[in-house]
Formats: structure tokens, sequence, C-alpha cells
């Protein structure tokens, strides 16, 4: 059976209404319970993935507070270059659709 189409392991999916732990990670780490994980868990994802997503979300909050704080902004000859067409078929893609 070929792998084609789909998309690589490290990518995860998971439904927004599941994700309230990452949202709560990014404006109240406070406000994180054994809940929140036990939603993600109940998603498919092992520790080993909740690990990695609440990392990312870290790191994403991190840099961009950083860089909000020294005033960075997009390049104006990035502006605008992605399609937002293609960055829908390319989600569409790596979900497997």
């Amino acid at each position: 059976m070929s792998d084609a189409g789909k998309a690589p392991a490290w990518v995860y999916t998971v439904p927004v209404e599941e994700a309230a732990g990452i949202v709560k990670q990014t404006y109240d780490a406070n406000l994180m319970r054994k809940a929140d994980v036990e939603k993600l868990r109940e998603t498919g994802l092992n520790d080993a993935a909740i690990v990695e997503l609440a990392s990312v979300t870290a790191y994403f909050n991190f840099i961009n507070r950083i860089a909000l704080g020294l005033g960075v902004r997009l390049d104006e000859a990035l502006n605008g270059a992605a399609d937002a067409g293609e960055l829908a078929k390319e989600e569409k893609r790596l979900a497997g659709g």
C-alpha cells in the first residue's frame, strides 16, 4: 500500500473543541487541568504527541511575544505571499481529503 497523499506522521489534527486545553495554555496556563489533557488523549494523541503539541504552542507564544515586544513587522515583500486558496488546498491534502 502506498503512502502517497497521506499526511506525514508528525501532522496531528485535533478538532478545535477538543484542543481547548491548548488555548488555555496560550491565555492562562494556570487554568490547565488534567481533564484538558484527557480530552486530547481522547482524540487519539499519545503523551508524546501531547507534549509536542504543548511545546510547539509554547514556542509560538514565546516567539510572538518577543516579536511583538520588539516591534518586529513582516517584510512588505512577504505580505500576501501566501495564497489563501493554495493554503486551503494544502490543508485539505494533509488532512487526506
